[in-house]
């Protein structure tokens, strides 16, 4: 392998263009190859980062021999294909979550990375990243708050996401795009797997835009240990909220219990135009230059190439996570999901 991994950015959008950012600057990387489908974005990325091979189609890039590693930063739904052929291309993968909406995508990826045990896959859970909730999992496994009971996790949206920030909302639905970090949150800091889901979604305010998708969704959770949690993804706040997201995390234990607020972020600010919570948390620019759990995780995925070790954040939890969203998904033309079992893997 070259001094420095060579990167490949698939997908230009919001999370597309911090991948290339934070990977130009990284000491250990370097961003080769970029690509999506619409050629002005293309240029456009490509100009503001210098970078020179730009592609509409990821079967070029994966072609590349100055490619090591791939970055999927397509919309939810899009991630299956991508990783898929990147893999096949003797690629390492770092895929946005979630894994993929499917689960039989997400069991036929795990399947094929695991014939290619040489190459890191890992799934963009960054949350684990968060100071606050690294030092809640590890309170909850020094037992701290003593056995985990119960947990609630709220993230929640204003319609701004779903009508202007994505132009695919009506291909996803709040608990894809939102509640998946909070999924694998919560199943990380309860060391148990996902058993039987039970969920309830609402419609209306998005469709009468002409957006078929759900506006809000509550899922809860059943696990292996006998804890339990509630996961509550919208995206229909108003745009007078004070910030873009609503995000709250709670975890009950027999002997204490945590709570992480992240819509202050210790900070608030007020000015002649609104009152708001700057967000820091995951991504700041400090010095000239992003900083953050965000940062930290794409950075760890470097680390697992150039030291040979397993990712932070697996494959399989990646399909974890996918089989709790897949079992919310069965009932997705009816108000209310039906009560589902996980599947195993096979």
């Amino acid at each position: 392998m070259a001094d420095k991994v060579r990167i490949g950015v698939v997908g230009l959008g919001i999370m597309g263009e911090q991948y290339v950012r934070i990977y130009n600057a990284h000491p250990l990387a370097t961003v080769n190859a970029i690509c999506t489908r619409n050629r002005k974005r293309l240029d456009e990325i490509g100009d503001k980062y210098g970078i020179n091979t730009r592609v509409t189609d990821y079967l070029e890039l994966l072609n590349r021999a100055d490619i090591d590693a791939v970055c999927v930063a397509t919309p939810d739904f899009a991630h299956y294909g991508p990783v898929k052929a990147a893999l096949e291309a003797n690629k390492h993968v770092l895929c946005e979550k979630p894994f993929t909406t499917l689960l039989s995508e997400a069991d036929e990826l795990l399947s094929i990375g695991e014939a290619h045990k040489h190459l890191k896959l890992q799934v963009a859970f960054n949350h684990r990243w968060l100071s606050s909730y690294y030092q809640g999992f590890a309170s909850i496994r020094a037992g701290a708050i003593g056995r985990p009971i119960a947990g609630y996790a709220r993230k929640n949206d204003t319609i701004y996401v779903s009508t202007e920030m994505i132009n695919w909302a009506a291909q996803s639905t709040p608990i894809h795009f939102l509640g998946a970090h909070d999924i694998d949150l919560m199943r990380w800091f309860f060391a148990s797997e996902p058993l039987e889901v039970r969920a309830y979604g609402a419609k209306g305010v998005l469709t009468e835009r002409g957006i078929d998708t759900y506006d809000l969704i509550q899922a809860q959770v059943k696990f292996e240990n006998d804890a339990f949690a509630t996961f509550e993804s919208a995206w229909i706040y108003p745009n007078t909220f004070p910030t873009i997201v609503d995000s709250f995390v709670e975890v009950i234990g027999s002997q204490g219990h945590l709570h992480f607020d992240r819509k202050r972020e210790s900070i608030e600010m007020s000015t002649p135009k609104q009152f708001t919570y700057p967000k820091t948390f995951l991504t700041h620019e400090i010095f000239g230059k992003l900083r953050g759990a965000f940062v930290e995780c794409l950075s760890d995925f470097v680390d697992s190439i150039v030291t040979n070790t397993e990712p932070k954040v697996t494959a399989f939890d990646g399909r974890q996570v996918t089989a709790v969203l897949d079992a919310v998904s069965r009932g997705e033309h009816e108000d209310r999901c039906p009560d589902a079992a996980i599947p195993e893997r096979p």
